[in-house]
């Protein structure tokens, strides 16, 4: 299809596309936990979160509701009969209600920030418009939102890419920090695992043909709006099961509760003394005695790991993947792109027998002039910081550069009567030998060395002299080894994947320091080496960005898609790396661990609290009917009126006091399970028993001296 000029892209005179800058990141990390605007946002959210019908999904905090509002009940009832006791039972009442609110304070703080994100990217959205190719090689402009799946569309410099897509024509520069954040360009060009561009980055150079993958409202950029104010949001199994002993506990303590009535009953006309506990009482009892601490918190803590996953420029479908992630065993890397920068690169220049180093470079640069591949402009670079050789001007001199050919595998230039040439190493010996050269037995033995190594050999010749070969290697990104190292004492051992041979896996596999690699693997051998893992009750994690990485990454339990991948990559993975960084998956599961450890050392907590709360409750409960229970008020509170008011309100202050750290997660270091279960007993289950007495103490001191108990 032939390509015909527009004018420039008509944008709407609100669009200001200069604003966009970190969707994610900036959105994320230039906020303070408790960023104003998001508390105004939590508290507001914290009242209409009141409504029973919502906090009937958290049966720990819909029994204190109702506990609140019979309370109230009893209250108001007494205020008209003239029961003593009132300013009590509205205390009560009052801490009781805090206590709902406080708990959806701390869900909502964990919600608020994620809307935060959300008002920041819808800010990226826009309605472009668009050049859609009609069939008769014209075009019309049409706006964004029109356009759907299957529609083709022309973007040139400049312009808004105005829906996800695939390049199937042409290559450009695109500026994707409306996404990441980052501002340095990527290359977007047709076919590989570099085609996929996403609605609202914008084209900096060249020219692309698009076709779009996805209808309004079903966009990369919808879906993270979604995403990130957990409108999905489902919870994990771990959440489910913790969430099951929670109401179990509530339910066996209600049951109990509601047997003591009776009991005190019976115990009066036993006794001939004493008072029966008020419903103000019973309701405290029983708010006290069940785990509201950590049923105020669940729903934050699991909120706040995929937000502090999305604190990382990694965008979470959903918590059981960030939850899986903290269980990782096994980790899977695709090596082109992921463990290597994906591009061959000159490293060295080896001469044959006769020739010199800078008569090598001065050929090898000049028949790399006019080619534009990775490969050949690393050349260029390579000479010019070996050799301080710069790329000289050539269009003025009588000079034939020859393309690459699949035929003769080889290119170079014919210039000032020199025939350069550079290609694969049996090529470039039978072009020496038609010259009438001869091909020194070095050449293929540093030829075979090279092949050995894991890298590219690449001939050069004068004419009929052979100069030497150009060494291209994959590279390994930048600080592989020590990232994997990290991996390892984490317990997770690392794979690389890869098509190539076994000669270059295993050298790539050695220099990167992975634990294991897999050689010439087809999507198949992918998908079964995953299987096999699960089967023997290993986690796996995958990272990968191109199609044939698809299947694997669906079948992986944390299938991590770098955002420079294709569409189906990122469709199939169940979290999407903004940053495009295959080692992003530390970070993962350092939170994943986290967030497991978080709920595990709250949990801790919660529970050991609850047994300060018997010594103050219990004595004042029924101190009237047997008087040998005061011994049992080891903290020698005011009264029995003050000792369940403390309670109750220490009860109420301790969610919101633990809401920072809920929200930030518990520090998670790389240590055995039997040392981190050590530590979390020590530290929030000793813990859990210790702070409840003095806080307690001191609440009951305040009230005495307020006269309110």
């Amino acid at each position: 299809m032939s390509t015909v000029t527009a004018p420039p892209v008509e944008r709407k005179p609100e669009i200001k596309e200069q604003q966009p800058a970190a969707l994610i990141s900036r959105g994320v990390r230039a906020r303070p936990l408790f960023d104003p605007e998001i508390m105004r946002r939590a508290i507001r959210e914290s009242f209409i979160k009141l409504n029973p019908m919502m906090v009937a999904k958290n049966p720990v905090m819909f029994v204190v509701e109702v506990g609140a509002a019979l309370t109230t009940i009893f209250v108001i009832k007494g205020l008209f009969t003239g029961a003593g006791g009132a300013l009590f039972g509205i205390q009560i009442a009052l801490w009781l209600w805090f206590t709902v609110v406080f708990a959806n304070f701390a869900e909502a703080m964990a919600e608020a920030r994620g809307k935060a994100q959300a008002d920041a990217l819808r800010k990226t959205k826009t309605d472009t418009m668009a050049r859609k190719l009609l069939p008769n090689d014209k075009f019309e402009m049409v706006p964004a939102s029109k356009l759907r799946a299957g529609d083709v569309v022309y973007c040139e410099a400049g312009n808004l890419i105005p829906g996800d897509g695939e390049v199937i024509d042409g290559i450009a520069s695109v500026d994707e920090s409306v996404i990441t954040g980052e501002s340095a360009p990527v290359i977007r060009e047709s076919g590989g695992d570099r085609s996929a561009v996403t609605g609202g980055t914008k084209v900096l150079s060249d020219h692309i043909k698009i076709r779009i993958t996805s209808n309004p409202g079903e966009t990369f950029l919808d879906r993270m709006i979604a995403l990130v104010e957990g409108a999905v949001r489902q919870k994990t199994p771990n959440e489910i099961a913790l969430n099951i002993l929670i109401a179990g506990l509530t339910l066996i303590f209600l049951l109990a509760v509601a047997t003591l009535p009776p009991y005190a009953k019976y115990a009066i006309q036993a006794v001939g003394a004493g008072t029966a506990p008020t419903v103000a009482v019973l309701v405290s009892l029983l708010v006290c005695l069940i785990p509201t601490t950590i049923g105020g918190l669940l729903s934050a803590i699991g909120i706040a790991g995929m937000d502090r996953v999305m604190q990382h420029n990694v965008l979470a479908m959903s918590g059981k993947a960030v939850e899986a992630s903290g269980d990782v065993n096994t980790l899977l890397l695709d090596k082109t792109g992921t463990i290597t920068l994906g591009n061959r690169q000159a490293v060295e220049f080896i001469t044959a027998d006769g020739a010199s180093e800078s008569e090598l470079a001065d050929a090898a640069q000049l028949s790399s002039l006019a080619d534009e591949t990775p490969e050949g402009r690393s050349i260029v670079v390579l000479a010019k910081q070996m050799y301080n050789l710069r790329g000289r001007e050539v269009g003025e001199r009588e000079a034939n550069f020859i393309p690459f050919s699949a035929y003769t595998r080889m290119s170079g230039v014919d210039i000032d009567g020199r025939r350069l040439r550079k290609g694969a190493t049996d090529a470039i010996a039978r072009f020496v030998k038609e010259a009438g050269g001869v091909v020194p037995p070095s050449l293929v033995e540093i030829s075979d060395r090279i092949s050995r190594n894991g890298g590219t050999p690449l001939a050069v010749a004068d004419g009929s002299k052979v100069l030497g070969i150009v060494h291209l290697k994959d590279i390994v990104k930048g600080g592989m080894r020590e990232r994997l190292a990290s991996l390892r004492a984490m317990g997770i051992s690392s794979v690389m994947i890869t098509g190539d041979n076994p000669l270059t896996a295993a050298a790539i596999a050695q220099e990167a320091g992975v634990d294991d690699f897999l050689a010439q693997a087809t999507p198949k051998d992918k998908l079964e080496y995953i299987r096999k893992e699960q089967a023997q009750g290993r986690l796996v994690a995958m990272t990968g960005d191109g199609t044939n990485d698809a299947p694997a990454l669906a079948q992986a339990d944390v299938g991590v898609a770098m955002n420079t991948g294709t569409m189906a990559a990122k469709e199939a993975g169940n979290m999407v790396d903004l940053d495009s960084n295959p080692t992003k998956l530390i970070e993962i599961v350092a939170i994943g661990k986290q967030l497991l450890i978080t709920r595990g050392a709250l949990t801790t907590f919660s529970i050991a609290n609850d047994v300060a709360k018997y010594f103050a409750i219990i004595p004042a409960m029924f101190a009237s009917i047997y008087p040998e229970l005061n011994k049992l008020n080891i903290m020698g509170l005011h009264s029995p009126q003050s000792a369940v008011l403390a309670a109750v309100i220490f009860n109420a202050l301790i969610i919101i006091a633990l809401v920072p750290l809920a929200l930030r997660g518990v520090q998670y270091k790389p240590v055995s399970a039997g040392q981190m279960l050590t530590r979390n007993l020590l530290v929030y289950g000793l813990g859990g028993i210790i702070v409840p007495f003095p806080g307690i103490w001191l609440i009951d001191k305040i009230l005495v001296a307020l006269h309110l108990a």
